[in-house]
């Protein structure tokens, strides 16, 4: 495992030896450091990809400037940069970066670069430990980059619709107004015709560097380019320099049988429009179900109230009660039936996610009439004189003793 490694890094050095930073900024190896930055700022305005969307040769060397102007626009890693090729242009390294030198100047086969390299240094860790800079081993400094795809946001809205509609599935319209790429400036946030530079604030790099602290520090979006690496000068009047605008759309989405009131339904991707080429966000539509007249709802089962008399409850009755949607069923109310007990009518509730059904739960509420003709009065008046010798009350007061 440690060859494999050993071999992968040097493949990583000898690339980087054979590429002329120099040469990829047009400048020559003595240019003075504001020169290189001139020569960096002029080539990445011209070939960065915001102004050259679908020239891909262009992409290209945008990112080799970068990638030039992060060596050799650091004065310690130009420094380190320089001695490292003036080695190897002169034979330093003998056979190059294979592992071994040939009978290089240590007259022995299999001779590690990394202890030729510490043995340059005067034995110290200096010059060998160069390459965690140079080679993707931190520094302040980070080459700029392209800005990422990055995902679009969730939407929300609400939607209500009606109890029938939640049982047995609906398809809706929405209306959704979402943030999307400013359609005047294309989302680069300046004014048509102008063209940028490179952001001051980052160089270029869409982030700068902020400690949080001791000897920690992490990576922030610039917050004058606001991430892009270029800069408008003439902010476009339609967005005011955001590049965001918004749209308004209409969308179907299908609402599924039995869905509950306050129940969230994710829609993959009817969210806001990705970024840089990124995926849209999901839509999150929350559902409320109105309310039924005569129907309620307790899980997959439907509930309904139903009154019955007196007489009713007390000697019995067969009574036929609705179902929704479908044919009434017969209810056997059995003598003696006190109020508010629940039968259960098999089939006749809410659509279940396997595709059965929920059951009917039927409540018996016995109703105590307003008024009573004189024949009705007579007849209880007769009942309360058959029954009183019955003591309905006599245990509340003994418990309550």
């Amino acid at each position: 495992m440690a060859d494999n490694d050993r071999r992968g890094n040097d493949a990583v050095r000898n690339d980087w030896a054979t590429k002329d930073f120099y040469k990829v900024l047009g400048v020559k190896k003595d240019a003075t450091a504001d020169e290189i930055k001139k020569a960096y700022r002029k080539l990445a305005r011209a070939n960065h990809p915001d102004s050259n969307p679908d020239d891909a040769k262009k992409h290209d060397t945008f990112k080799a400037v970068a990638e030039a102007y992060d060596v050799v626009g650091d004065a310690d890693k130009r420094k380190k940069y320089d001695e490292f090729r003036s080695l190897s242009a002169t034979g330093g390294f003998g056979g190059g970066f294979s592992g071994g030198f040939n009978r290089g100047r240590s007259g022995q086969a299999g001779f590690d670069v990394n202890d030729f390299l510490r043995e340059q240094a005067g034995g110290g860790a200096g010059f060998g430990d160069m390459f965690g800079d140079l080679f993707g081993g931190g520094g302040a400094r980070q080459r700029p980059q392209q800005a990422r795809p990055r995902k679009g946001g969730d939407l929300e809205t609400t939607s209500t619709i009606s109890f029938v509609d939640a049982l047995e599935g609906v398809m809706i319209s929405l209306r959704l107004t979402s943030d999307e790429a400013c359609p005047t400036c294309k989302g680069t946030g300046g004014k048509p015709g102008t063209r940028p530079h490179i952001c001051g604030g980052c160089e270029g790099a869409g982030y700068v560097v902020a400690g949080v602290g001791g000897a920690f520090s992490m990576n922030e979006t610039c917050p004058t380019c606001h991430g892009r690496q270029l800069v408008y000068d003439d902010p476009c009047p339609a967005c005011h320099g955001s590049g965001r605008g918004t749209s308004a759309r209409t969308i179907q989405a299908r609402i599924p049988p039995g869905v509950k009131d306050g129940q969230k339904i994710r829609l993959r991707g009817k969210g806001s429009p990705g970024e840089n080429g990124g995926p849209p966000g999901d839509l999150i539509v929350k559902v409320v179900v109105s309310s039924h007249p005569v129907f309620g709802r307790k899980d997959d089962n439907l509930t309904i109230e139903v009154p019955v008399s007196f007489d009713e409850a007390t000697l019995g009755a067969e009574i036929k009660i609705p179902t929704l949607g479908g044919a009434p069923v017969t209810l056997k109310v059995p003598p003696g039936t006190p109020n508010g007990r629940t039968f259960r009518v098999r089939g006749k509730g809410a659509r279940k996610k396997d595709g059965t059904y929920g059951d009917l739960l039927a409540s018996i509420a016995v109703v105590v009439p307003e008024g009573l003709s004189d024949h009705a009065r007579e007849a209880l008046e007769a009942y309360r004189t058959a029954t009183m010798a019955t003591p309905l009350r006599d245990d509340l007061f003994r418990e309550a003793r």
